[in-house]
This record gives structure tokens, C-alpha cells and sequence, in this order.
């Protein structure tokens, strides 16, 4: 959280003081306004990673500062904590309608402000890498994960999972029923890491119809496995009564040809990192990229195991 950007608008000198001296202390940059006016014009220039905005100033209240940085898209995702002298509910909730993400009610103490202000720009930095289609940690994050677990000579089972024929189904039934297959793919690898993983698994959406897990050598192949059945068994509710009786799809070339495809199965590229045998990311990413090569061309949903020496 080192120099991320706070301001502080505020329109007393005592509460200024005292919020940048217990920020300052965690490393932060902290910019102070002391009237709403002032505090619109700063965010523009300074670009803060964070606004503790007070709810009762001279001129423009805290309210109206929400209500106008939340009207610009450009500020729409910078994180808000309101703060209150006034314990009331009505106060909340017109703040949390109007966007804010947080609240603190006056006076507090130095471990609870630092508290909300981390934890509030951690979890806007993990919404912002987070893939928005599902939710799970996307490419920046999973290649941190990786690269920490390997120079940490942490267990690191690395499962790709990849969907068949997912090209032809979108061309099919659209794209809005693509996304539905993406974010079931999504929930079934979720309760496969939750039944069958470990508590410190990792999941991650690469894109597309792309996933990653990083499990344990004695779980990945209970994963794999619950992954593949629910898979199986859940994606025919995407299909219409025929194709799931006929268990394939019509769809044309880009000659215009017809072509016949069958329902979208997962396939699943196993790395290991056995006696620190990869060094980065990308080392794991070109295994599993060659097995996957093997396993897609197997008939229905499978996964395998890199067992090159």
C-alpha cells in the first residue's frame, strides 16, 4: 500500500493534523482540502487512490462531493470513506446510495482508521484485476500468484482448463449464452477447489473460456475429476432439448459449409513443479500450453498430466 494517494477533505485543521499524522506513519501521500470545493478541484489534479470526505462543511456538503464524483466516470472507481460526527442510520445510507464504500464515525481511534483504509483499497484493487464477467482473480494477479509460489518454492499444481468447441456453441446460441457458459465454467471449478481443493488453492480467469488452478500434488486429481463430471453434467442445461439429445450442433464454415459439432466438453493441462524444475510463469504457461496440445484431442472432457522429463 506504500505511496498510494489519499485525500483528506476536511474542513477542520485538528481532524487534517490528525489523519495525515496516522497515515503518513503507514507510508501513504496525504493531500488535505478543507472545503468541497476545494476537494473537487484537488481529485482532478492530484488523482487520489483514496477520499476521506467529511459530511459537514461549509458550502458544498460531503453528500453533494459524492453525488458530484460519482456523476463523472473518470472518478467513479475511486474508493470513498465518509466521515461522520452524527450516529445515524439515515446518514449511511444516503452516503452508501449515493457511492461511498466506507464510513467512519468520529472520534476513532488510529488502528481503526488504518484498518478501513486498507482494507478498502485492497479490495478495489482486487475488484479492478478481478475478471468482471466472473468475479475470479485475472492475469495480473494469477501470474503474481505463480511467481510468488515459485520463489517461495511453494506447492504449485498448475491445472489449465479449456473448453471444446466453445467457438461453435457461441456462433450458435449467441454471445449472451456464451457468457452463461463462461460463468458456469466459473461456478463449477469454484465448488470443485471448495469440495475437493485445499483452503490456500488458487483460481483465476485467464480470459475468454481460459481458467487456471493452483492446487496440491495429493488434491489436483480429485479436482480435475469433480471438475470434469459437474462440468458434464451442468453444461447441458445451455442447450435446447434437441441438440442435447442429438449431443451436437449444426454451424457453418467460413465457406458456408455446414458442419457438425458436439456438446462443449473441458479439457484439463496438468503442470507440476516437481524439485523446482520452473523458474517463472511463463516457463509453466509453455508446458502446459504443449500439453494441452495432447489432451484437446482426446474425445470428451479429460485432463492430463505433464509427464515429460
Amino acid at each position: 500500500m506504500f505511496n498510494k494517494k489519499i485525500l483528506v477533505i476536511d474542513d477542520t485543521e485538528l481532524m487534517q493534523r490528525m489523519i495525515k499524522d496516522i497515515l503518513k506513519k503507514e507510508g501513504y501521500e496525504v493531500y488535505s482540502a478543507y472545503s468541497g470545493e476545494e476537494g473537487l478541484s484537488k481529485v482532478s489534479s492530484i488523482k487520489p487512490d483514496l477520499i476521506i470526505l467529511d459530511i459537514v462543511m461549509p458550502g458544498i456538503s460531503g453528500f453533494d462531493v459524492c453525488r458530484i464524483l460519482r456523476a463523472d466516470d473518470s472518478n467513479i472507481l475511486t474508493p470513498i470513506i465518509m466521515l461522520t460526527a452524527q450516529v445515524s442510520e439515515d446518514d449511511k445510507l444516503i452516503g452508501l446510495e449515493l457511492g461511498a464504500d466506507d464510513y467512519i464515525i468520529k472520534p476513532f481511534n488510529s488502528r481503526e482508521l488504518v484498518s478501513r483504509v486498507r482494507n478498502t483499497l485492497v479490495r478495489i484493487d482486487r475488484n479492478r484485476c478481478a475478471n468482471p464477467l466472473t468475479g475470479l482473480s485475472g492475469n495480473v494477479e494469477i501470474q503474481s500468484e505463480l511467481n510468488h509460489r515459485l520463489a517461495n518454492q511453494l506447492p504449485a499444481v498448475v491445472v489449465y482448463c479449456d473448453l471444446d468447441n466453445f467457438k461453435a456453441f457461441n456462433d450458435v446460441y449467441g454471445f449472451a449464452r456464451g457468457d452463461s457458459a463462461i460463468r458456469l465454467t466459473a461456478d463449477v471449478i469454484r465448488d470443485a477447489v471448495r469440495q475437493e481443493g485445499n483452503r490456500d488453492d488458487f483460481i483465476g480467469h485467464i480470459g475468454g473460456d481460459d481458467f487456471l488452478v493452483i492446487t496440491t500434488e495429493d488434491r489436483y486429481e480429485e479436482v480435475c475429476k469433480f471438475i470434469i463430471e459437474d462440468f458434464d453434467r451442468r453444461i447441458l442445461s445451455l442447450y435446447h432439448e434437441t441438440d442435447r439429445i442429438n449431443k451436437y450442433i449444426y454451424t457453418r464454415d467460413r465457406q458456408g459449409r455446414e458442419e457438425k459439432f458436439p456438446i462443449i466438453t473441458i479439457s484439463l493441462a496438468v503442470v507440476i513443479n516437481e524439485a523446482g524444475r520452473y523458474d517463472n510463469w511463463l516457463q509453466i504457461a509453455e508446458a502446459a500450453a504443449e500439453v494441452k496440445k495432447y489432451v484437446k484431442k482426446m474425445p470428451g472432457s479429460n485432463y492430463l498430466r505433464d509427464r515429460r522429463i
